[in-house]
């Protein structure tokens, strides 16, 4: 319905104020029409009785007070999906930005997408393999787990995501692919994930959405709800596999807490709205696997932690939702290491349903739990090499902190296009528990040890 009057009550940034709306909806779409031809399209982000707040998602310039037209359209938001989204690069509203021309959908879903009922959901089982030692043996991905990355200005994040979008894979290969979705980056950030995936020939099984730090902040909200709604789509209607990779979820929660604060909302913790909590939870909620579909949808978030701080509302609401967390290690990044992955920070909660015999091997739990033991022991003795020097320390605790290098440098640390399978990486794991006498490996049942112990 179009409104009769011409005009607006108040502009404030990239919100507008109109009143006279006759039945508006939350989240319903506006066209915005200027003098001159020009189209805008906005959201309705508050409702006060007939008068309603616009979100423009191009922004308020050249809008004045007098010379605009608003016609609702009476849903909202939707993308236009068909399979031919694969392969293909959008903006973070789902317009294509890679010179393809137009998608012609087979249909369009609401970017807010719905909850799924908990009834009707399959826990997950099957692993994903990522190539990444540290990862698939100590935190291993699950087919419809939501596995959070946590890192800090100036690591090797974006390439890590990189890493895992090239490699990552499952058993059954044919029906498996990536959402790729990047939030407020620079030009050459965006660049570097377009270019990587091309030269590594992914991208035909990648859908790409980015958006870019000079776009509007509105489309940074709406960005990784367009990515999950092709995800959902893909997944459960086409019933594919796919593993969505949001980066960065801190520029996410910014842009939340600037769009907060110009509406006047009453700030929380360290300024982000009070529904932060439930704002995260709107979106990792929407990974999973239901009975309806063979297919599910598995996420990895990427944040950075503001001032390194892991108690930050961002990381810190993150990890009560998700299944678990990968926490990238400032130091581990100094001295070269590659991912650098704290090994002891970090846990997959879901792992130890999908892995062992009939998914991964038979003694990957087993070999999981010795590594985290061992590795604690390396840190305690390092603590005490600290105070007594190394040359003092017991010939366990020398063999201990052999371990730990070595286990830095070969199992940990990895080349940025080694991509190990998880024979591999079992095997190297085995060979830097050999390091240690026999007796110490206090985690492995005896038939484990003797099939596979090589000390």
């Amino acid at each position: 319905m179009e409104i009769t009057q011409k005009g607006l009550q108040q502009i404030n940034g990239s919100l507008v104020v109109v009143e006279g709306v006759e039945d508006p909806q939350y989240e319903e779409m506006v066209e915005i029409e200027v003098d001159g031809g020009e189209k805008k399209i906005g959201r309705i982000v508050r409702i006060d009785g007939e008068r309603v707040v616009v979100q423009v998602f191009e922004g308020t310039r050249g809008i004045s007070m007098t010379n605009v037209k608003i016609r609702k359209t009476g849903k909202p938001m939707e993308i236009p999906l068909s399979p031919e989204i694969l392969g293909r690069v959008f903006d973070g509203l789902g317009r294509p930005k890679d010179g393809l021309g137009e998608i012609y959908p087979t249909c369009r879903k609401d970017v807010n997408g719905g909850p799924i009922n908990p009834v009707s959901r399959v826990y997950p089982k099957n692993y994903i393999n990522t190539g990444i030692s540290s990862i698939d043996a100590l935190t291993t991905l699950i087919r419809g787990q939501k596995l959070p990355i946590f890192s800090v200005s100036g690591l090797k994040h974006n390439e890590l995501a990189v890493q895992i979008v090239r490699q990552a894979s499952i058993a059954d290969n044919d029906d498996f692919a990536i959402v790729f979705a990047a939030m407020g980056v620079k030009n050459d950030v965006a660049e570097y994930f377009r270019k990587s995936f091309e030269e590594s020939n992914v991208l035909n099984r990648v859908v790409m959405y980015l958006n870019l730090s000079n776009d509007p902040i509105i489309e940074r909200i709406i960005t990784p709800r367009c990515a999950l709604t092709a995800a959902e789509y893909l997944a459960y209607e086409l019933g594919m596999q796919i593993l969505v990779v949001m980066t960065d979820m801190t520029s996410y929660a910014e842009a939340l807490r600037e769009f907060s604060s110009s509406k006047g909302e009453i700030p929380g913790r360290k300024g982000y709205p009070g529904y932060l909590y439930s704002d995260f939870a709107s979106l990792y909620e929407r990974a999973g696997i239901i009975k309806t579909s063979k297919g599910s949808v598995t996420q990895i978030p990427i944040l950075t932690m503001p001032n390194d701080d892991i108690t930050n509302p961002i990381p810190d609401l993150t990890g009560y939702i998700t299944e678990g967390q990968i926490v990238l290690d400032r130091s581990l990044d100094g001295r070269g290491v590659y991912p650098p992955i704290g090994i002891l920070s970090s846990l997959s909660r879901l792992m130890k349903d999908g892995i062992g015999a009939g998914y991964t091997r038979e003694d990957h739990s087993s070999l999981a739990n010795q590594l985290f033991a061992a590795y604690a022991k390396v840190q305690d003795a390092k603590s005490l090499a600290g105070v007594i020097g190394e040359d003092e320390l017991s010939a366990t605790d020398k063999l201990y902190i052999k371990f730990g290098r070595e286990f830095d440098s070969r199992f940990i640390n990895q080349g940025f296009y080694e991509n190990r399978s998880i024979e591999e990486t079992l095997d190297l794991g085995w060979e830097l528990l050999s390091l240690l006498p026999r007796k110490e490996l206090d985690r492995v049942d005896e038939e484990i040890l003797n099939k596979y112990y090589k000390g």
